[in-house]
């Protein structure tokens, strides 16, 4: 299994499963970067979150030295951004072709997952999509439990 590891976060707790998964796995890790970079408080930039939801708006993202052919299988991370994936991971679903790849979706959230792992797999039509992991947080505080976690991961590799 060739495996890429792809996630955007923007307050560093997708990082840190992202980071996990790779510490067990081994595979390559790519975050997903945007061109501008959100700014302001957590009120504005959650407020900017919606309107880019409801607009269906995708932001530039930076390019990546890894290539989407070389990989079987790919595990994607995401913040919950009003009940689907965060814009930049929209981005990267439409440049990057995952027909035929095996995408084991994360999403970390604060309280509600709600659709995310519904619209991953719409966004990825021609890609076998796998149970996601809903992993909760309270501010930079886990709270799923580490065991669900490790158990998630373990199932990947077989």
């Amino acid at each position: 299994m060739k495996l890429w590891i792809v996630y955007y976060s923007l307050s560093g707790n997708t990082k840190r499963i992202a980071e996990q998964i790779r510490e067990t796995l081994g595979g390559d890790l790519s975050e997903i970067e945007t061109i501008v970079p959100y700014t302001g408080d957590y009120n504005a930039v959650v407020a900017q979150g919606e309107e880019e939801i409801r607009r269906g708006f995708m932001p530039e993202i930076r390019p990546f030295g890894a290539r989407t052919a070389d990989y079987d299988t790919v595990i994607l991370g995401t913040p919950v951004w009003w009940y689907t994936f965060a814009p930049a991971v929209k981005t990267f679903l439409a440049g990057n072709d995952l027909a035929g790849k095996t995408v084991y979706p994360f999403a970390t959230n604060g309280g509600w997952i709600g659709h995310t792992f519904k619209d991953i797999e719409k966004a990825c039509p021609d890609a076998t999509v796998k149970k996601g992991l809903n992993v909760r947080f309270d501010g930079n505080t886990l709270r799923t439990d580490e065991r669900t976690i490790r158990e998630w991961i373990e199932a990947i590799r077989g």
